[in-house]
Formats: C-alpha cells, sequence, structure tokens
C-alpha cells in the first residue's frame, strides 16, 4: 500500500514539475510587450470580456494568457486543468472561448 502511494505521489510530482518547466519555457521564449495582443484587444463580445474575468480569477495565479496557441492544445490545457481548479463546464466553455475564439 505505501508503495503504490509513493508511486502516485512520484507521478503527480513529475507531472507538475513538467507542465511548470514547461511554463515557465514558454513564458521566458516570448518577449513581453507593453502593448496588447490586437487580436485580444479587438474582442468585444461579452462572452470574451467574461471568459477573460474567468481566466484572470481561476488561471491568473498561476498563468499568464499564452500569446500563440492553437485551439486544440487551449481545449486540451483547460479540459485538464478543469479538475486540478475545480472549474464549472460553463468556466471551461468561457475560458476556451476567450484563449482561442
Amino acid at each position: 500500500m505505501k508503495r503504490k502511494n509513493f508511486v502516485f505521489l512520484s507521478l503527480i510530482s513529475s507531472l507538475f514539475m513538467a507542465s511548470w518547466s514547461i511554463a515557465q519555457t514558454n513564458s521566458s521564449a516570448t518577449p513581453k510587450s507593453d502593448k496588447p495582443d490586437a487580436k485580444r484587444s479587438a474582442q468585444t463580445a461579452p462572452a470574451s470580456n467574461e471568459g477573460e474575468k474567468r481566466f484572470q480569477t481561476n488561471c491568473g495565479r498561476c498563468h499568464n494568457p499564452p500569446e500563440s496557441i492553437s485551439p486544440r492544445e487551449v481545449r486540451a490545457v483547460v479540459r485538464h486543468m478543469r479538475v486540478r481548479a475545480m472549474l464549472t463546464a460553463e468556466d471551461e466553455k468561457l475560458i476556451v472561448e476567450f484563449l482561442a475564439p
């Protein structure tokens, strides 16, 4: 029983460290600019505003919005984070629409 717990905790730790490492690599590889992304600033739909609010509330503590990520990757990431961050289905939908319009 103890061995199963150890293996499980090791696996979770490895996944966490890998995702953190990837996030750090992506955030340091792309230069930050003071100008807002034109694609995001052009959106004025209430759903995207609500999606941005939900992103900041649920995800913004640990993550910055990605500047270039495919819609397929966005859906996969948000689906995985839904479990960890305890997002509702509505949160997931709005965040995906905000990140991949």
